[in-house]
């Protein structure tokens, strides 16, 4: 049995690791620069997950949990009104850990929005239907906020738009983020 529930602070560590295949370790590593490692970015991420005040805290974020407790996967969403607000924590921490300087990196949502900023689930587990679950309790969670759901996709990655589609997402526009040519999609039901 797989429950869909808010995350604790205490999985700060596993959730961070998520986010970072979500990103891609690729990205990670740019992120962390040449002089830093993975573990590093991983340190940066687990610290912004504890905080209540960031992008990728514990307080944004839904985990899917097994029948034993065991997180086995995770959405980060916040209200895109307030990207700016919570990336300075990212922004600080980054400049802090590895002297780089992320202040004008281009924004990935917009207000008028819930933002999924993370989804991943363990390899372990894929394929059982969780993403599905955890895409549905975030559009919840926007519906309850007023607020249609919306993502970016990276465009070489048509497995993953395919599973947003299948959950109802739809083309709403292009968009580079990341240095990578990206689709936005949103969830119609959302907001009605």
């Amino acid at each position: 049995m797989i429950t869909i529930e808010n995350a604790k602070k205490e999985q700060a560590p596993a959730i961070a690791r998520m986010i970072m295949e979500a990103m891609n370790h690729e990205c990670c590593q740019w992120f962390a620069g040449p002089n830093h490692t993975l573990d590093d970015f991983h340190r940066l991420i687990t610290g912004l997950v504890e905080t209540e005040h960031s992008q990728y805290s514990f307080l944004n974020t839904l985990v899917a949990v097994d029948k034993t407790g065991r997180l086995i996967g995770i959405c980060v969403t916040y209200n895109g009104a307030l990207l700016h607000e919570l990336r300075c924590a990212f922004v600080d921490g980054a400049r802090e850990a590895f002297g780089r300087d992320f202040s004008d990196m281009p924004d990935e949502t917009t207000a008028g929005e819930l933002y999924i900023d993370s989804l991943c689930v363990d390899k372990a587990f894929r394929g059982r239907g969780i993403a599905t679950l955890l895409l549905e309790a975030a559009v919840k969670k926007g519906k309850d906020m007023g607020l249609p759901t919306g993502l970016l996709v990276d465009k070489g990655n048509p497995r993953a738009e395919r599973l947003y589609i299948r959950a109802g997402f739809r083309y709403d526009g292009d968009n580079l983020w990341g240095g990578h040519a990206m689709r936005h999609l949103v969830h119609p039901q959302s907001s009605e």
